[in-house]
């Protein structure tokens, strides 16, 4: 089953996420706003894998002083649409 959710993160630099995954997969995310480069590569390396090891991986990662970061941010997008929320 395919799941899709657009989500706008909070307390980053970044504005919009937008995610799809099948079973269980990250099959894309478009990213706006940001650090390009570093952004990219995360969405590249997220591609294919599990959404639940994605947010194992990234959860409570800050962003220097900050108590939250675009990965964390990720991975709470990624909690929302598991939970099939949009």
């Amino acid at each position: 089953m395919v799941k899709e959710i657009t989500y706008r993160p909070q307390g980053v630099c970044s504005r919009a996420y937008h995610i799809v995954a099948s079973d269980g997969v990250i099959d894309s995310i478009d990213i706006v706003g940001g650090c390009d480069g570093n952004l990219k590569g995360i969405a590249s390396l997220l591609r294919g894998m599990k959404i639940e090891d994605a947010i194992e991986r990234m959860s409570g990662v800050t962003c220097g002083s900050k108590p939250t970061s675009c990965p964390d941010q990720i991975a709470r997008a990624l909690r929302q649409l598991q939970q099939g929320q949009q």
